[in-house]
Parts: C-alpha cells; structure tokens; sequence
C-alpha cells in the first residue's frame, strides 16, 4: 500500500518503521476504544516519556492508500514492548479500522518528532486543555507531573465522553464542557481564567481552538511562549 508524499517526507527524514500487533480490545465507551499491542520493537528502540506519539499508517477499506495518523501511546512497558492506543471513534478510515480490529491484526507506524519533556522547575501549577483525543495524552503528563497542581479543562461531544476515566489525583480539578460552535465554551473558559504568572500550559485541541488559546494565554493573561506548549491534534 502507498504511503504517499507523508511517507516519502519521513524516509528521508529517516525516521524508523515499525509493524504493531493488536493485542486486545476493549470498549471504553460506544465512541472510544482501548487497544493493546505489541510494539514490533518500538520500546526497545525509543525511550518512553509523557505523551509520546507515533504516526500510523491506517488503511482505507476498498484502497491501497494508507493515511497518516499521530497517536499517543500510554501505559508503556519498555521491559515486553507492550504499550496501548486509545481511539476517539468518529468518521474516518482510523474510526473504521479501530472498530474492527482484533486481536492478531497487523499495521504499521512510524516513529519520528515525539520528544516532549517536562519543565524544569516544575512550574507551581499545569493548566491543561484538551479533548477525547488528546485524553490519552493528558492522562500520561497527570501520571507523570505527581504532586504538581493542575487544572484541566476537556471538550465532550458525546454524552459518553465524560464518563472516560481521567487520571486526576486529589489536587487536579478536572472540567468538562460541551463542544459548541467550534469551541466556543472551551475558549471562554481560557478567557476567564485565573491564570498563576508561574503556570505551565499544555494545549491539545483541534488546530483553530489550540492556536486561539495559545493567544489568550500570551495576551490576556500574560503567559511567555516558553511556558506554553501546544499541539493541533486535528483538524
């Protein structure tokens, strides 16, 4: 199958393949799936660190064209080369293949460009934005950042949404608010913000709503560009 111009941009960039077994599935809601697999020796090769991410290489039923997808891997065990993905399933051919995918199913992925750190210091407190898929995500930097505050603030689009399991621990204060007109509810809750001169943001919305509050944060509330990090999860 043909990885098009993304692929060919990758292989001289030489960013490293590698070919995932499914493991195991599991229904997390009607609209989201948790898949384990066997990492093809991705963990021998790379070490883990929150959020990290690779790309998939997801085929189209009917097609021998395969689409280029980014997505978190969680709960990694470098020690079995084991780690799972987690799927918002909306429309699309990465919805279609994770519904039915099983056990002993292969495809491939590429590693390249994951390489977030945490800061250093730790800042007083994290604010952090987001949505069902950047969830996973969000839940790797909860388990990683210990016993720095945080606040998160998550878009739902399906009743179900807020029913997904958050990592929070006592001290993070966990929001969810409704997707409207194209994230409106999400940014003027950014606006409204008491937003610490010593906080760190982590942005993981769609592109337009991560780029909107990125510039809240810088104008409105004064937050340097070194103390936000911001990433489009999709379109």
């Amino acid at each position: 199958m043909g990885k098009g111009y993304n692929g060919f941009v990758l292989k001289m960039m030489r960013a490293k393949d590698y070919r995932l077994t499914v493991e195991s599935t599991e229904a997390l809601t009607d609209e989201y799936v948790r898949i384990g697999f066997a990492g093809g020796g991705l963990l021998k090769d790379h070490s883990t660190h929150p959020t990290q991410f690779i790309r998939m290489w997801i085929p189209e039923a009917g097609s021998e064209t395969l689409h280029h997808r980014g997505y978190t891997i969680i709960d990694q065990d470098p020690e079995s080369d084991r780690f799972w993905i987690e799927f918002a399933l909306h429309d699309g051919p990465a919805t279609h293949w994770a519904r039915g995918a099983s056990a002993g199913d292969e495809i491939e992925c590429t590693v390249m460009g994951s390489d977030f750190v945490l800061p250093e210091p730790l800042p007083a407190e994290f604010l952090i934005f987001g949505d069902t898929a950047s969830l996973p995500a969000i839940n790797s930097l909860l388990d990683a950042i210990g016993d720095v505050p945080a606040r998160v603030c998550l878009e739902w689009q399906y009743e179900s949404d807020s029913s997904l399991p958050v990592r929070a621990k006592p001290h993070h204060l966990v929001t969810w608010v409704q997707r409207l007109d194209d994230g409106r509810l999400l940014r003027e809750h950014v606006e409204q913000l008491d937003c610490p001169a010593n906080a760190f943001a982590w942005i993981a919305c769609d592109s337009a709503t991560t780029r909107s509050i990125s510039k809240c944060l810088q104008t409105v509330h004064g937050l340097p560009k070194t103390a936000i990090k911001a990433r489009g999860y999709w379109k």
